[in-house]
């Protein structure tokens, strides 16, 4: 069984849209990240990224994860790391 998941992209019926409302801002970001993620979509668009582009998305994505999450939440959520 996968340890990720991508249940909401494939689930989602509502307005994909930002702007409105926080509830639909936030509803259309995962459903953006989790299209973003798709392995297809993913290893196309990261060839053709400059290597600035990367740094500046690996250090966004750094920030964001030191941030809001713990240590434990780090481990558990996003390396999927139940053992630390």
């Amino acid at each position: 069984m996968p340890i990720h998941s991508h249940d909401f992209v494939e689930n989602y019926q509502g307005l994909v849209g930002y702007g409105l409302d926080r509830e639909t801002d936030e509803n259309t970001l995962i459903y953006y990240l989790q299209k973003l993620s798709d392995d297809r979509l993913i290893k196309h668009l990261i060839k053709k990224m400059s290597d600035q582009e990367l740094d500046e998305l690996f250090d966004r994505i750094n920030l964001l994860l030191k941030k809001y999450l713990s240590e434990i939440e780090y481990h558990s959520l996003f390396l999927k790391d139940d053992h630390h």
